[in-house]
């Protein structure tokens, strides 16, 4: 298939930069991008160029006959570019930066085990390592491109960093992510206790997870479902600006009234999501045009059990995606508004987000029961409205890195018993 996008190099690699730097997985002066075009000419950011305020008149332009076009040297990097475009033809575009996790598995030689959720084994694809060698060196472009002939398409560097490539840009800053989102989780969960890696058997559930629901002509537009729409775009840019979401995973859904309700799409990034990607869900008809999250039936169980609950999220935030990945119990009992927002956070066992399992995933998750954790695949929250159940989100991963932080420091003292009582009463939690 042909790489049909529109945006120019220049414009997708400075936009793709920003993101990176925003997400402060590079810094002013690391990192660099580069994208290959149809003609074979590779676009690639600039030698010594402040990362945090990049233009696109920044981006340079090396001509398959080794012209130069640009106002700057391109990156020192270059070479290992070039090499690694020569020997995959597959490859259109690469980032490589120094991302706090991975530099972490960098310096100790050691590359993270992606089985920790689903989607992080699907996108990072097989993973690599390769030997130091000076920076911008010919020697270091072997080294990388040799890891990259083996197949492997997200290279960690020895004491230097990560390079990932892509069918497309697009593609590459997705599984950069989806490495650095792994890596971070695994240190976090080194805290907790034993790491729990996915069997080939519960990859496969994922990889065969489909979802059967035919397509109708929506009805008119109302001015709640208008509102609705814009709500959850702007939660949805929050969340990922917020490293509570991830641009390749997650779902989040507002209900519009009975059985109508909107959610995200599959297989889009979730930050560059507009009001009209959304996808409207009527019963057992969906918006025609549009692919909905394959989580729609998980969504629409709890919907149709719990009347109350009029907003849902799946979601992946790093540390709450930690207690996912070990045994260990995400206890809420730590200061007064963690118990009151997020109640008794359960543990639900992989597969009950599949429909698999004794319990239905509506049996785990109410407004008595708002915020779960899923075995290796991050949580669910359920709230009264988009706001509300972000809130709760926010809540859940601000409790799990101070749990994990306090693990640092000495023994978790959590609310007794009495305190507990005394809380459910005054905020009305029994009724």
């Amino acid at each position: 298939m042909l790489n049909r996008s529109l945006i120019h190099p220049r414009d997708e690699i400075m936009q793709t930069m920003e993101r990176i730097y925003r997400y402060r997985m590079t810094t002013t002066s690391g990192g660099n991008l580069s994208i290959r075009d149809s003609k074979g000419d590779i676009w690639i950011s600039p030698a010594r160029v402040d990362k945090g305020n990049l233009t696109r008149d920044d981006i340079v332009c090396v001509h398959a006959d080794g012209t130069i076009e640009g106002r700057h040297r391109p990156s020192s990097e270059f070479p290992f570019h070039q090499a690694i475009y020569k020997h995959r033809k597959d490859i259109l575009g690469i980032v490589h930066a120094h991302p706090v996790g991975l530099v972490a598995f960098s310096i100790c030689h050691k590359k993270p085990n992606t089985r920790l959720f689903p989607q992080a084994e699907l996108m990072c694809g097989n993973v690599g390592f390769a030997p130091y060698a000076l920076p911008g060196s010919d020697v270091l472009g072997k080294n990388i491109a040799a890891e990259f002939r083996k197949g492997c398409d997200s290279v960690i560097l020895e004491n230097h960093g990560v390079v990932v490539g892509g069918g497309s840009l697009a593609q590459a800053f997705q599984r950069f992510e989806a490495f650095e989102f792994a890596s971070k989780t695994l240190i976090k969960a080194s805290r907790l206790g034993e790491v729990q890696y996915l069997t080939d058997d519960q990859l496969q559930m994922a990889r065969d997870r489909t979802l059967h629901m035919n397509a109708s002509e929506a009805p008119n537009v109302t001015a709640k479902e208008q509102e609705l729409r814009q709500q959850l775009i702007l939660f949805l840019k929050r969340g990922c600006r917020q490293r509570l979401l991830i641009s390749t995973e997650g779902s989040f859904s507002a209900r519009i009234h009975g059985d109508s309700f909107l959610i995200t799409p599959s297989q889009k990034d979730r930050e560059l999501l507009g009001v009209e990607d959304l996808v409207l869900i009527d019963g057992e008809t969906h918006e025609p045009g549009k692919i909905p999250s394959r989580a729609t039936r998980q969504h629409q169980a709890i919907y149709r059990t719990h009347p109350d609950v009029q907003a849902i999220v799946f979601a992946h935030p790093v540390n709450a995606t930690a207690f996912s990945i070990t045994a260990t119990m995400l206890d809420a009992r730590t200061i007064p508004e963690s118990y009151i927002f997020l109640r008794d956070v359960q543990t639900l066992p992989f597969g009950v987000q599949y429909g698999v399992g004794e319990k239905s995933i509506d049996q785990w998750v109410s407004l008595r029961s708002p915020a779960a954790i899923v075995e290796n695949d991050g949580v669910v929250v359920a709230g009264m409205s988009i706001l509300d159940t972000f809130d709760r989100l926010e809540v859940l991963e601000s409790t799990a890195e101070a749990i994990i932080n306090a693990r640092c420091i000495g023994q978790l003292t959590t609310m007794d018993d009495s305190k507990l009582r005394e809380l459910r009463h005054a905020f009305g939690m029994d009724l």
